[in-house]
């Protein structure tokens, strides 16, 4: 199917691509990448006009520069199942969708009326989905070795956190910390949500006892949460204050 892309929507694609390193020769592939298959479904001339095959293979794509990563990065006296544990996290819907809304995807997904209407732009399926997708189309368009450059800029950090928490998210962390001192937990407070409808932004602090951190910001409220939850986290690690969350 020739698909064509209006001037408007050749400079939002081009926009997306340039604070990423993104570098498409054909971006009737990363137009497609975008498009979900709730808009091809009632459409009827571009029923086969979606993202599917594309995040199908990125799936692929991302698995295999994520395991030759840890493959390398990871001694021989770790076993297969340690550097399984910490792929099986880095290459879920929980961590690619936040990543997703990082890079803007959200703003870049065209969508049918009734997903649009639900909510689907801020949905983690449909974000890491698209996430896959967009490497599938870069892979085609460029080959592995780019595809993989653009991967491990994202996948690295995830990497790292994992191998530092142990794959625990930090509010996890935080109350495990907070409760083995305290016998309570954490309590998150949304101070603020700011910017239009489809660009929100949600403030959020985190009270532990009579002490508050924050505030964190973030595209959703679990994020704005797991960042504030990181934040507190780290201050009281970081500073040996543990000890003193109960008054």
């Amino acid at each position: 199917m020739n698909h064509t892309i209006s001037k408007e929507r050749k400079e939002m694609l081009v926009s997306f691509c340039k604070p990423l390193g993104l570098r498409f020769h054909n971006y009737k592939l990363l137009e497609q990448a975008f498009h979900h298959c709730s808009y091809s479904n009632e459409n009827f001339y571009e029923k086969l006009y979606n993202n599917e095959r594309l995040e199908f293979l990125g799936d692929s794509v991302l698995g295999l520069a994520t395991a030759d990563f840890l493959y390398n990065d990871m001694s021989s006296d770790h076993h297969e199942g340690d550097l399984a544990k910490i792929k099986a996290v880095v290459v879920s819907e929980k961590t690619l969708a936040p990543i997703a809304l990082k890079f803007g995807i959200d703003k870049m997904l065209v969508l049918g009326h009734g997903e649009e209407l639900s909510g689907g732009r801020k949905k983690p399926a449909i974000l890491a989905d698209c996430m896959e997708a967009v490497i599938g189309a870069y892979y085609l368009d460029s080959g592995f070795e780019a595809v993989e450059k653009y991967i491990l800029s994202f996948i690295v950090p995830e990497v790292r956190k994992v191998q530092q928490t142990g794959g625990k998210d930090y509010k996890t962390l935080l109350q495990e910390l907070f409760q083995q001192k305290c016998k309570r937990t954490p309590v998150y407070e949304l101070k603020e949500i700011s910017g239009p409808a489809h660009d929100q932004i949600f403030r959020v602090c985190v009270k532990l006892d009579k002490i508050t951190y924050g505030p964190a910001d973030g595209k959703s409220k679990k994020e704005a949460e797991q960042n504030v939850a990181q934040m507190a986290y780290k201050f009281c690690m970081n500073t040996h204050i543990n000890k003193q969350f109960c008054t």
